[in-house]
C-alpha cells in the first residue's frame, strides 16, 4: 500500500517554513498541516558534524510536543553544511555569503540533514550526509549568483537547484535531494516504518 493510503488515519504535521521541504511533501502525495513556532536555532558548540543537525531538528519539536494528539506525526528538520571542520549556516548578508562561497569554491564540503519524527508515544531522528564538490568558482559567478538569486535563507549560502549548482557543482556522493533540504527517501522510509511499528 502507498504511504498516503496508509496516513489515512494519521495527522501529518511538518513544522518547516522551507517551500523546498512543503515541496517535497506534495511530490509524495502526501496530506499534511504546517505548523510554524519561532526556535532560537543554537547549540553546544561540543556537537559536531551529524550532531549538529540531530540536536536542532529536536529542539524543533520541543515547542510542539505538549500539543500532539495520539494520531499526529509531528516532522521537524534541519540541515547544515560541514565545511572545514565547522558548520556553515545561512548568511546573514551580502558579504558572508560571497566569503562562504568563496571558502567552497574547489572543495569538497559535507551537507548534512536530520529529520525527527516525534509522536505522543517516540521520538526518532535520522540523518543523511552528502559530499559536495565544487568547481574553482570565479569572483564574477560567486558576485552573480549572490547578487541575483540572494541565497540567505540557505546554509552554505547556495542552492543546488538554483544556477551556482548547475555551472558550479561537479559531482556529488549520496542524495540530490538531501542537499535541497531533506533526504526524502530516508523521509518514505522512516514514516512507512513508525506506521507498521
Amino acid at each position: 500500500m502507498i504511504l498516503n493510503e496508509k496516513l489515512k488515519n494519521y495527522n501529518l504535521i511538518l513544522a518547516s517554513g522551507s517551500p523546498r521541504r512543503q515541496q517535497f511533501f506534495k511530490d509524495l502525495g502526501l496530506e499534511f498541516e504546517i505548523r510554524l513556532k519561532e526556535v532560537d536555532e543554537v547549540y553546544p558548540e561540543r556537537l559536531y558534524k551529524y550532531e549538529i543537525s540531530d540536536y536542532l531538528a529536536q529542539l524543533k519539536a520541543l515547542p510542539h510536543k505538549e500539543e500532539l494528539k495520539e494520531n499526529d506525526i509531528l516532522v521537524t528538520s534541519d540541515t547544515i553544511v560541514w565545511h572545514n571542520e565547522q558548520a556553515l549556516g545561512k548568511p546573514k548578508n551580502k558579504e558572508e555569503a560571497i566569503a562562504m562561497l568563496k571558502s567552497q569554491s574547489g572543495k569538497m564540503h559535507e551537507v548534512v540533514s536530520s529529520v525527527c519524527f516525534t509522536t505522543t508515544k517516540l521520538e526518532k531522528t535520522i540523518n543523511h550526509t552528502t559530499k559536495v564538490f565544487f568547481k574553482e568558482l570565479t569572483n564574477e559567478e560567486i558576485d552573480y549568483y549572490v547578487t541575483n538569486f540572494k541565497p540567505y535563507d540557505k546554509a552554505g549560502a547556495y542552492g543546488i537547484q538554483e544556477w551556482i549548482g548547475q555551472i558550479g557543482i561537479e559531482k556529488i556522493e549520496g542524495s540530490y535531494f538531501n542537499v535541497v533540504g531533506m533526504p526524502v527517501f530516508e523521509v518514505y522510509r522512516t514514516l512507512n516504518s513508525i506506521i507498521e511499528s
